[in-house]
């Protein structure tokens, strides 16, 4: 009989190690987190039923990965534990009877995201690393810094050293951009936000970039030793950290007794949907900070506090048919239509396939069984399919060779795993999606103009570029279905508003693949108007700090295709924003065709500020070290770059004689 358990526990260690890494370290999970703590959950009854056998190195009683090579390594002063996990209403109670259930808890949903802690010296941000394996994790402070409310200085911070932690993690709303940049690329999409955020977030400094464009957020939860600022409740150390400037999120609550938190627990069960970001499940801690130390810890979580995991919510049903969906930038991705089935309180009947890859992986056949469940909790997701339920009559699919929407013959880039329509002139599917983007809210914010009106546009041959919006009289929208009188003018007006709309958001609604919002305003702030763009060499562009070579490169594309080129000539005569004259506008060749590059803090002016004056004086400014790097400015807490920039004899100038060298 030994030997059975001692197999089943070993066939454990080697799963879950594997899962783990793949989801720790690589950021890339095969499985969903409930069958990963299913896994976990076994394996710990088994040890604890059969102590003789259990491994005591293994990570059941540690906690996350291993610290890249990427990054500096940072001990924990504090170790950073993870939490057990119940799953059923009487595993609850079991936490509460343990340390009495008259007590007082607070509830705060809990973020799947990426756990790390700050480190502020006197209010000033000094250090952020990842968690790591709870003791040892990664020095992370640079990308954590490009990451959207950390602030780098407290609100009215006591003097000394605070150490908070929280979760770095991605909206939905940037989830589904992210992936959708990623498959018009031809990449897989991320499985989740947390591993988007988890990837973004571990970006190397040569590629940290990224972590702007793609856009990460952060809340924090846990304010390490606040007993040494007079907080003794854990309810009283959120409204801390709050009121000093750190993000919160407004999912917690103050419960007196077991009833509050089973009452909180079951109304965020639903409304949790309602949120931006994904939750899955509710963190349950003990309130009274003093007690915590009483209470102990094991070897990887507090017993003060538990994770009480909502079950995920899958169904099976039927491929009826695979249709092909053509994207803006000509991407063709398969979708399933399914038999309609209830899936997270809505009924589903399409999910994506991503690409033809994906397909292949799971063996999907028109007419399988397949199980479906809601990826991050709101993109319904094909992940497995019942083979033990096929009749022989189920259709193998195969991709295309000419595009559903035009006929054009199908290409597929080397190196890309989606293939593409490459007809981005008359491609009715991409015109359509390009015309909806180009009226989108960070585009040209014409209202009204949504994705149906863009394709009874397009369908009736009222435009066929982009610029013939701007063409139509009203005896055109008139006539289009379901438009009347009142909807024509409030369209026409918006039109006209629109040509007022600053230059950076017609460069966002161009729709150049892999320039966002954010890239497009970093474009705009350097060049300044169109031209500058459309004539600036390609090495220039990817030095710009937050561009780097794969948006410098969409972007040169993008402006050696000749209809591009007429579609921005007719914006100019139509009268919208092409710019001024350009921000960084060169005022003398001092420093002509020299490369800076900044780090640490400045204390004169804003490392932005620097880089914009040595572009006036001719230079170029560029975000990492290399061989062609002529100057390392080096300001208050300097990182990786200094240590680069010594191994390879680059000149490195203090603050004082940088200021020297501009004047």
């Amino acid at each position: 009989m030994k030997n059975i358990f001692e197999a089943r526990i070993n066939a454990l260690y080697n799963l879950i190690e594997h899962h783990a890494k793949l989801y720790y370290d690589n950021d890339a999970p095969e499985i969903s987190d409930f069958e990963y703590d299913a896994l976990v959950n076994e394996l710990k009854e088994l040890e604890k039923n059969h102590p003789e056998l259990a491994r005591k190195d293994f990570l059941t009683h540690n906690v996350g990965g291993t610290a890249s090579e990427l990054f500096a390594k940072v001990n924990h002063d504090t170790p950073m534990l993870s939490l057990d996990n119940v799953f059923k209403p009487d595993e609850l109670r079991n936490f509460f009877a343990r340390i009495d259930s008259d007590k007082n808890f607070t509830c705060e949903m809990k973020i799947d995201g990426l756990a790390v802690s700050l480190i502020y010296e006197d209010g000033i941000f000094v250090r952020g690393a990842t968690r790591g394996n709870g003791h040892v994790g990664e020095d992370v402070s640079a990308n954590l810094a490009l990451v959207e409310g950390v602030p780098k200085k407290l609100k009215d911070a006591p003097a000394g050293k605070i150490e908070v932690r929280g979760e770095v993690l991605m909206t939905l709303e940037r989830f589904r951009a992210v992936n959708e940049i990623r498959e018009e690329r031809g990449e897989n999409p991320f499985a989740n936000p947390r591993n988007a955020a988890a990837g973004t977030l571990r970006q190397s400094e040569k590629n940290n970039h990224v972590i702007s464009e793609r856009g990460l957020d952060i809340f924090l939860y846990y304010l390490v030793d606040a007993e040494k600022l007079g907080i003794t409740r854990q309810s009283d150390a959120l409204q801390w950290l709050e009121a000093h400037g750190l993000p919160v999120q407004k999912a917690w609550a103050f419960c007196e007794n077991l009833d509050d938190v089973e009452n909180f627990i079951s109304q965020w069960q639903t409304e949790r949907d309602k949120l931006n970001y994904i939750t899955d499940g509710v963190v349950i801690k003990l309130d009274d900070l003093t007690q915590w130390p009483e209470i102990g810890a094991t070897s990887h979580a507090p017993r003060w506090a538990v994770a009480y995991k909502y079950p995920p919510e899958e169904a099976k049903t039927k491929v009826i048919k695979i249709e092909i969906s053509v994207g803006r930038t000509g991407v063709l991705t398969p979708v399933a239509v399914l038999e309609p089935v209830r899936l997270g309180g809505t009924q589903v009947q399409r999910a994506g396939l991503h690409n033809a890859d994906y397909i292949s992986k799971l063996g999907i056949k028109i007419g399988d069984v397949v199980k479906v469940r809601k990826a991050a909790e709101i993109i319904p997701e094909v992940i497995e399919v019942d083979k033990s339920a096929r009749t022989g009559k189920e259709e193998i699919f195969t991709m295309p060779e000419r595009c559903p929407a035009c006929g054009s013959e199908i290409i597929k880039i080397p190196g890309e795993v989606a293939l593409r329509c490459p007809n981005r002139a008359s491609c009715p599917a991409q015109l359509k999606e390009s015309l909806k983007y180009f009226a989108s809210r960070d585009g040209m914010n014409i209202k009204g103009m949504g994705g149906r009106l863009s394709a009874n546009l397009v369908d009736a041959g009222k435009v066929k570029n982009l610029s013939d919006i701007y063409k139509l009289k009203y005896e055109d929208w008139i006539t289009l279905d379901k438009v009347r009188d009142k909807t024509a003018n409030f369209i026409m007006a918006e039109l006209e508003k629109s040509k007022s709309r600053p230059f950076v958001n017609l460069l966002t609604a161009l729709g150049i693949p892999d320039v966002g919002k954010n890239a497009a305003g970093l474009l705009a702030g350097h060049f300044g108007n169109i031209d500058a763009i459309k004539n600036a060499a390609e090495e220039e562009i990817a030095s710009i700090e937050g561009i780097g070579p794969v948006i410098a490169g969409s972007v040169r594309e993008f402006f050696r295709n000749e209809e591009n080129i007429n579609l921005i000539e007719n914006f100019r005569a139509i009268g919208l924003q092409m710019g001024g004259e350009a921000k960084n506008k060169i005022t003398e060749n001092k420093f002509d065709g020299k490369i800076f590059v900044f780090t640490g803090t400045l204390s004169s002016m804003t490392r932005e500020e620097a880089g914009e004056k040595v572009k006036t004086l001719g230079g170029k400014v560029s975000g990492s070290i290399s061989r062609k790097t002529d100057f390392l400015v080096a300001g208050d807490k300097t990182g990786s770059k200094l240590i680069k920039a010594e191994t390879l004899g680059i000149k490195i100038l203090s603050e004082q004689e940088f200021l020297e060298m501009i004047l």
